[in-house]
């Protein structure tokens, strides 16, 4: 239960997972805890190999933990059976992952990527209604509909792309959207757009957000809380304002310093590391 009263919309309880077997096996996630409230962002932190991305894909049920347990809105949906169970979790739980042109079949205009996210919807929307909700969740990310709905994925930018991304995933009206790395392999300005949109939907629609990256300037920008995951552990924790200027462990202190390493003195200046 939360300070204010309300149960959290995301409980992962001492998750482990292993993969392979006897002295090959690692540890992936090991015995990880966190809470997310509904309406927060909140960012997993760690370099390649942190265990942020497969704890992402155990709370998403693409992947089965070893140990542990994932509660959605109090209901624990660790081991979800069959496919009707499964795409009903996902209509409350979807993805944005970092590589959008391998998202779509690159033979199929936009018009049927966003299309095909109704289909997690059990009854069959009248047409009006799917163009309607097509166009409105694509306004909702910047885009013109009638600019892009007809367009291949090699005809828009990789930006356009992920946007796109965005609003198949938010299409469906989840109540957590997993951004997994959603700025990795597109430009700056692009990046900053994308930012923007998240916290957008976070503000105008409350759509609670877990954002998993390597990059912890990305994670203070857009996020409430933060978890600082190292070697599949979960190292350090809180509110964003607390990490950022008082870094209780070592490697929340190297990742600050790592990313500000040629702007150390403003991080310092602004209160960052502070005793």
């Amino acid at each position: 239960m939360s300070a204010n009263g309300q149960s959290p919309l995301l409980r992962c309880a001492a998750i482990t997972r292993v993969f392979g077997q006897g002295a090959r096996a690692v540890r992936a996630v090991d015995d990880v805890s966190l809470t997310m409230q509904r309406g927060e962002i909140a960012s997993i932190v760690g370099e390649s190999g942190s265990g942020k991305s497969t704890l992402a894909r155990v709370v998403l049920r693409l992947l089965q933990p070893s140990a542990g347990a994932v509660y959605f809105d109090g209901r624990d949906v660790t081991r979800l059976r069959g496919f009707a169970r499964r795409r009903e979790y996902w209509s409350h739980v979807q993805a944005v992952f970092q590589d959008p042109f391998g998202s779509f079949n690159q033979f199929y205009p936009v018009r049927y990527v966003l299309r095909s996210a109704l289909r997690l919807e059990d009854s069959a929307l009248p047409r009006r209604e799917r163009e309607a909700r097509m166009a409105v969740a694509l306004e909702n990310v910047g885009l013109d509909p009638a600019s892009v709905l007809d367009q291949l994925p090699h005809e828009l930018s990789g930006g356009q792309r992920q946007r796109v991304m965005i609003a198949r995933a938010v299409m469906v009206q989840p109540d957590l959207l997993i951004a997994d790395e959603p700025t990795t392999m597109i430009d700056a300005s692009s990046r900053a757009n994308i930012l923007n949109v998240l916290l957008d939907l976070n503000r105008d629609r409350r759509l609670t957000i877990l954002f998993i990256t390597h990059d912890i300037s990305l994670a203070t920008y857009v996020s409430d809380t933060l978890f600082i995951m190292q070697h599949g552990k979960l190292v350090e924790s809180g509110p964003v304002e607390r990490v950022t200027r008082t870094p209780e462990h070592d490697y929340t202190r190297q990742l600050f310093a790592d990313t500000f390493s040629l702007h150390g003195e403003a991080w310092h200046a602004a209160g960052g590391g502070a005793a």
